[in-house]
């Protein structure tokens, strides 16, 4: 057993929680801590990694009697980590920081494609975890006992419910098995070294949540004790989870600090924009107990931290440090040696960009990162990306990508400040702002396809189309200046500004008007028998009745038909096509190829 003097020394376990959106992550924190999250967050779901720090004092009192014997940490850091698969890079953050892992599963739908990603991250990490089989309150028949043990409700219940909860149990063992972990339920599981223990619980009503931290402690002590005890006496070394600018505080960072310790007037190296930051510390903010760093308003103003905590900080020239960057605590003599360490780090996290494409702006470097992953998995590039604010000098920069699909601006959970709104108003950029980052890229794929197909409309209303027509016996209304005859549209279509040849290749002349029934009309398609005044020819000397004549096409709009637009146009308008392409072949075999 543990000595006073080492449980001084003990670091505090971090549990990253993980799995599939909405499978209730934020939902199962919000009832251990008693707090309502979940519904401050946009479109309720995880855009950030939180922590949240829960005392030994909170897991006894949520635990009551299933909790014996001496416990020795001082609780567990919780991380909540997105659960949207746009996220596996924070996600990845969040598995590399984990001692042990809580991977969300909801009971009624199993395993699904983040779920499966997760526990890729963790095993990846080599991260001891549990699985919470949550939203048992949703098995039909399901009789709750508000936040008791799983057990105690699960012997309450009838036999065709325990049957759904064994069977819904045993189908998250063998997806399990088949990504090779042995895994039962926890009340049957012997050695939590070689076997996945599997918690049936509710957020909603608080069942099994006793069962998943009792379980929790145990797999803390068993597989860390010794680890924690040895790493916590160090320098401190944390992960930047977001920069904050606020009121009466000025710019300040939340951090993780996920190893040994950090004081009041340490100097820290923080990753920085363009260089890593030095800076002094000011103060140390920390959230009270029980509560979520990312949505704290009230904090404890403390000398000094262990690991594991969430941490609000305050220093000097923080306004340019970086989301997702590290954070180093450096004596004197090792301040260089830091700062060559914090710009490798860097340096790999860096954001890779394409020769062209569109600009993103984000709040953080992890979602930054999510995002550009995202929008090359669709095929869209990124020339530029990085974290801050829209700004004018962003709009001015947007303004030089090649191309209108380009020439856009993406930003995530960030503003677009006074200057840049001012200079939009006369710019050509088109600026996309959500919260969330999946509604982000869904917005701005709706509108490029918008934009793709007004393109494509216009183009083809621009390209001469085929069309084929006779010219109808007794139907000269006026034999020139100009003629005016009747003519049955055999194929493809007419309209005013095209000029007919004849099928040797000779001009016949441009139509300058249509009517139908003494109406104008603006084109005339295939079956169509229509009036047509056309400048150039004389009835009865240069054209004849029966006579077919062709629209002349000029060969690059030829080659947009038959090349790229052939799958798009009727059967007629093909056919027509073909039969023009022919004649001016005869002459020029190369014609419009």
């Amino acid at each position: 057993m543990a000595t006073a003097t080492e449980t001084k020394n003990l670091r505090t376990p971090i549990v990253c929680v993980m799995g599939h959106v909405d499978h209730g992550k934020t939902s199962l924190l919000d009832k251990i801590r008693g707090t309502a999250v979940v519904n401050k967050e946009a479109g309720a779901i995880t855009q950030h990694i939180g922590a949240t720090e829960v005392p030994l004092s909170t897991i006894r009192s949520l635990c009551g009697n299933l909790m014996s014997g001496t416990v020795v940490i001082p609780g567990l850091l919780f991380i909540d980590t997105p659960g949207h698969h746009a996220f596996t890079t924070l996600r990845s953050r969040g598995g590399a920081l984990a001692d042990l892992a809580v991977l969300v599963v909801d009971i009624t739908e199993g395993f699904q494609p983040q779920t499966i990603e997760a526990i890729k991250i963790l095993k990846q990490f080599k991260t001891p975890f549990v699985v919470a089989a949550n939203k048992i309150d949703r098995i039909q028949g399901w009789t709750p006992t508000k936040n008791g043990p799983f057990i105690l409700s699960y012997n309450k219940q009838p036999d065709y419910v325990k049957t759904a909860i064994e069977t819904r149990t045993y189908e998250l063992v063998g997806k399990l098995s088949d990504l090779g972990f042995s895994s039962d339920r926890y009340d049957r599981v012997r050695d939590f070294t070689r076997n996945v223990g599997i918690v049936p619980i509710s957020a909603k009503t608080g069942e099994g949540i006793p069962d998943l931290l009792m379980v929790l402690i145990g797999l803390a002590q068993r597989f860390l004790e010794e680890n924690l005890r040895m790493t916590v006496t160090g320098p401190g070394v944390g992960t930047v989870l977001e920069v904050k600018e606020e009121r009466g505080l000025g710019f300040t960072i939340d951090t993780i600090l996920y190893d040994g310790v950090i004081k009041v007037g340490d100097t820290v190296v923080i990753g920085g924009k363009d260089k890593p930051i030095v800076t002094k510390i000011r103060a140390l903010l920390k959230p009270a107990p029980n509560r979520e760093i990312r949505v704290e308003e009230r904090f404890d103003r403390v000398p000094k931290l262990t690991a594991a905590a969430g941490v609000k900080i305050l220093a000097p020239g923080l306004e340019n440090a970086v989301a997702g960057s590290p954070l180093r605590v450096a004596k004197e003599d090792s301040v260089e040696a830091i700062i060559k360490d914090v710009e490798g780090e860097l340096e790999k996290a860096r954001i890779v960009t394409d020769e062209t494409g569109i600009m993103v702006k984000a709040d953080t470097l992890g979602s930054l990162e999510a995002i550009i992953n995202e929008l090359r998995d669709s095929g869209i590039k990124v020339a530029m990306a990085e974290v801050g604010d829209i700004a004018r000098k962003d709009v001015v920069n947007a303004e030089t990508l090649p191309g209108s699909l380009n020439r856009v601006i993406l930003g995530f959970n960030v503003q677009t400040l006074v200057d840049a709104k001012d200079y939009l108003q006369t710019s050509d950029i088109k600026t996309f702002n959500n919260n969330i980052i999946y509604k982000l890229i869904e917005d701005y794929e709706k509108w490029q396809k918008e934009q793709k197909d007004l393109a494509e409309k216009k183009r083809f209303e621009e390209i001469v189309r085929p069309g084929k027509v006779r010219y109808l016996p007794n139907c000269t209304f006026r034999q020139s200046k100009p003629a005016v005859i009747g003519v049955h549209v055999m194929g493809g279509c007419i309209k005013p500004g095209v000029t007919l040849i004849k099928p040797d290749g000779s001009k016949v002349g441009i139509i300058k008007q249509i009517q139908e029934r003494n109406e104008n009309q603006s084109i005339a398609s295939q079956g169509k028998e229509v009036a047509v005044s056309i400048d150039g020819p004389t009835a009865g000397r240069q054209i004849n009745e029966g006579e077919i004549y062709y629209v002349d096409i000029p060969e690059s709009h030829s080659k947009v038909l038959e090349f790229e637009l052939k799958d798009t146009i009727r059967q007629d308008e093909l056919e027509t096509l073909m039969e023009f392409v022919a004649i001016k072949r005869k002459g020029n075999p190369f014609w419009g190829r």
